[in-house]
């Protein structure tokens, strides 16, 4: 037995000795391997829930609905108001922290109703290295990320997607529009319903790995290193600079470096270092 088959070996141990579990469930890479194991383990107890919420994008929620079905899993949506929360508004380095309370709060509470005492996340091996004052929020809660448990990292859980013949298997990492906000600037509606338009309308010129980080009026595009070169043609700049200005952008740029997740914290890093 291999070193990743060790790995499968010790998730499904952890999810078969929980006996019940609430998953919760975005629809990315990570919960939808972790519903996928859980859902072949016909004797643990299961229920996938998704917070549906103004930061959450509409391609996701499809996926994770359509995902779900295909397992054959209960799954429910809550409805979870960010704009109430201060914190989520004011956007400082701490807002995944109160946003994650807020949403698993709600979580624990509706999944207690239905029977469960286990919630999870999709939380993997890699995320320890990034900055994620969420992951604090979890563990105050007592809310338990097998994945990073059993010591899988984002490769190993595309490759056994892979093998298990899941549609996640490639999809590219997503995360929360918020996170497309430049810390310390408020959030509103309006500004993440401008992100993620944009972020569409790039989708559909055939752009993969994407983010639209916001900054006021100005737009800073994130791609693929490989993918630069399109975007810098003529046609397809004037399109894309046209339709970020029809959002409402004054200054549509282009990062050299390339998509980089979580690349909005390099300012907490830096002003750590100034300190």
């Amino acid at each position: 037995m291999n070193e990743l088959e060790n790995k499968r070996k010790k998730l499904e141990q952890i999810l078969e000795d929980m006996g019940n579990v609430a998953v919760a469930f975005s629809g990315g890479v990570d919960s939808s391997f972790l519903l996928a194991v859980a859902a072949r383990m016909y004797h643990v107890k299961l229920i996938a829930v998704t917070a549906s919420s103004i930061s959450y994008a509409e391609h996701e929620k499809n996926d994770a609905r359509r995902f779900a079905q295909r397992m054959g899993v209960k799954h429910r949506y809550l409805d979870i108001d960010q704009m109430s929360i201060p914190e989520f508004v004011a956007n400082g380095p701490e807002r995944c922290y109160y946003c994650k309370k807020a949403i698993f709060n709600a979580i624990k509470t509706f999944v207690a109703e239905e029977g469960f005492t286990n919630v999870v996340d999709g939380s993997n091996a890699d995320d320890v290295k990034a900055y994620r004052p969420g992951a604090k929020a979890l563990s105050e809660m007592g809310i338990r990320s097998p994945l990073q448990e059993a010591g899988l990292s984002k490769a190993e859980i595309r490759k056994l997607s892979r093998e298990m013949g899941l549609f996640t298997a490639s999809k590219p990492s997503y995360s929360c529009l918020a996170t497309r906000v430049q810390y310390g600037e408020s959030i509103t509606p309006e500004k993440l319903a401008r992100i993620e338009q944009a972020e569409e309308f790039l989708t559909k010129l055939g752009f993969t790995h994407i983010r639209v980080r916001s900054y006021g009026t100005l737009a800073r595009i994130e791609v693929e290193p490989s993918q630069i070169t399109l975007m810098a043609q003529v046609n397809t700049r004037n399109k894309v600079i046209a339709r970020l200005k029809e959002l409402g952008y004054n200054y549509v740029t282009l990062d050299l470096a390339g998509f980089r997740s979580g690349s909005m914290d390099a300012t907490l890093a830096n002003n750590r270092q100034n300190c």
